[in-house]
């Protein structure tokens, strides 16, 4: 039983991919434990595939991300870029200027109530543990002063509510980052009028010269100090100019670093405050390009959204039982999203019996199908003190799980292959209580483990699919400032209340079980024709001419439309049913 750590560099790449990623990040280090001697049990998940142990130039040690995130100009607000931790005396090049002086003020972005806390504690101001003392808190600042922040602010879970001052992805995130992580790309800018990443070819245009160099440059540092790489996950935001700079990244990723794992998720938000119809359809084909594009450079692509589609005009967007979120904040959105992706990612992650990334491709992206969709139970519902069997027996119809990727499910029992995850029934019964001699209710009842279960659930919904079932007992930790969106019939530990208890009106919710499935199904054949169709359907040439200014050449587009009809027919069925819509025979007339 091995734990040898096989490293995982992420990157995100854009600005919707840095919102997922923050709270993301933030769940991460939650998790983290900054006691290794203290006796208690290893973690399922092994944090060093995630993070890597750093020195500042003071000695001081560190734990960052091994991430590269990308983003544009004037998108970080209250964030430095090459962050705080390995600040140097600036006053060692200081020198004497003698002539006059001219002072410019200008003021800097307001921080929030919780980035202001989060200075405060760096400082040792306030919520300091008395377990911690002032030294202990400046020699690392990596790691026990994250664990004073962590449950600092956990006694002050109520007092953030950031849905009205969140701008950017920095303003609720609660971790240091290493100075090679952030790259800004200074050729556009976040916000305005002018000078906007809004297409396809731009993206593309964007990967060489200094950009390259400081992302070849960034790749190196981190990729060279890791003993056993499995691979990279990559989340890039799929509406935008991003999506072209995703596919010259993973291209490179795939050139550089052949056989490892590149699980590359494309992440597109509800909505966008400054939309306009021009701007959908630039959405529309820049969705359309950038599918075809990851998916042929990465081991998978999965599309990460909450909208009921990727078309100009998609269905209402995923709801949840008990989850009350606002769609059109990316703060809301994100944070669902981020909790998925935390279930989602945990094969390659654990400690012991983990599946490296290449594995998990190998077994879902069969016969050219390399678009997978992902489905959510966000959470999970179980009745506090109740068993996994009457959870799962309560569907026997449909299953407990949303799309997560706007694709929804057949529900006729055929799928090419699935990976199933469930976590955060730690102290819950797994398996049925029955007294000796009763007869079991169910199938489900009659199982001996929890793995048992969840595989005897799954059997009855996908009969013949091949499957993966990973059971993890520690749930996803919420600490501030994950936004409370959930309602009040979630304890704190985000199981259902039972009859017998008095819901809850005052504790915040600071876990959560987490129901997700990754797909590799026929569903997604009628997906990607409607998505290929749709972006087939008005000639940029003639509609948006501005579109194709930077590339790609119209017969590249037609190509790249071309190799997704291509794609969408590569997941019909091969028992003989063919699984799309009666458009698709007249896709050879587009």
């Amino acid at each position: 039983m091995s734990s040898v750590c096989r490293e995982v560099v992420t990157l995100q790449l854009g600005h919707y991919s840095n919102f997922v990623g923050t709270h993301w990040w933030n769940l991460q280090d939650a998790s983290l434990s900054y006691e290794p001697d203290s006796g208690a049990p290893p973690s399922e998940l092994q944090s060093d595939v995630l993070f890597r142990e750093g020195v500042t130039h003071g000695g001081h040690v560190t734990y960052t991300p091994r991430l590269i995130a990308m983003d544009l100009k004037g998108s970080l607000q209250t964030l430095r870029q090459e962050g705080s931790l390995y600040e140097t005396d600036k006053e060692t090049n200081a020198f004497t200027w003698e002539g006059d002086v001219m002072t410019h003020e200008e003021s800097p972005p307001t921080k929030n109530s919780f980035l202001q806390d989060l200075d405060k504690l760096d400082k040792g101001e306030i919520l300091a543990e008395p377990e911690y003392s002032t030294s202990q808190l400046q020699q690392c600042p990596g790691a026990v002063a994250m664990e004073t922040v962590n449950s600092s602010l956990e006694r002050a879970q109520k007092m953030y509510r950031l849905e009205d001052s969140v701008r950017v992805w920095s303003d609720f995130l609660r971790i240091h980052l290493h100075p090679r992580t952030i790259s800004v790309i200074n050729q556009y800018n976040h916000d305005g009028e002018s000078q906007r990443l809004e297409a396809f070819g731009q993206g593309e245009a964007l990967c060489q010269g200094v950009v390259l160099e400081e992302l070849e440059d960034r790749l190196h540092f981190f990729v060279e100090e890791c003993d056993y790489l499995q691979g990279f996950q990559v989340l890039c935001d799929l509406a935008d100019g991003f999506s072209g700079l995703g596919s010259k990244v993973t291209e490179l990723l795939h050139d550089s670093y052949g056989g490892r794992g590149i699980l590359t998720w494309g992440l597109a938000p509800v909505n966008h405050p400054d939309s306009s119809p021009m701007k959908e359809f630039y959405h529309l084909l820049n969705y359309a390009l950038g599918t075809i594009s990851l998916a042929n450079h990465s081991s998978f692509f999965c599309p990460l959204t909450l909208r009921g589609g990727l078309g100009i005009r998609p269905t209402p967007p995923t709801s949840f039982p008990h989850i009350n979120y606002d769609p059109t904040l990316w703060y809301h959105s994100s944070a669902i999203l981020a909790l998925a992706l935390d279930s989602l990612t945990v094969s390659y992650r654990l400690r012991y019996h983990s599946s490296p990334m290449w594995q998990i491709a190998d077994a879902l992206a069969v016969s050219g199908r390399k678009v997978v969709a992902a489905y959510g139970a966000v959470p999970f519902p179980m009745t506090q003190g109740s068993c996994l069997p009457d959870a799962l027996g309560a569907y026997t119809d449909n299953l407990p799980w949303r799309p997560l990727s706007s694709c929804p499910e057949l529900g006729d029992g055929r799928c090419f292959g699935q990976s199933v995850t469930l976590r955060g029934l730690e102290g819950q019964n797994l398996v049925s209580p029955l007294s000796p001699g009763t007869q079991p209710p169910t199938p489900l009842h009659s199982q001996h483990s929890g793995e048992e279960v969840l595989t005897c659930f799954m059997r009855g919904h996908y009969p013949s699919t091949p499957l993966a079932v990973q059971l993890v007992a520690s749930p996803s930790k919420l600490t501030p400032p994950f936004p409370q969106i959930f309602s009040p019939g979630l304890d704190q530990q985000g199981f259902l209340h039972s009859h017998t208890t008095t819901p809850n009106t005052v504790s915040a919710v600071s876990s959560l079980p987490v129901l997700a499935s990754l797909q590799s199904s026929p569903a997604l054949g009628p997906w990607l024709s409607e998505l290929q169709r749709g972006a087939c359907a008005l000639d940029p040439r003639r509609v948006a001419p501005s579109y194709l200014s930077q590339g790609p050449e119209p017969g590249e587009m037609q190509e790249a439309l071309e190799q997704l009809r291509t794609l969408a027919h590569c997941y019909r069925d091969n028992t003989g049913g063919v699984l799309h819509s009666s458009s698709d025979d007249d896709d050879d007339d587009d």
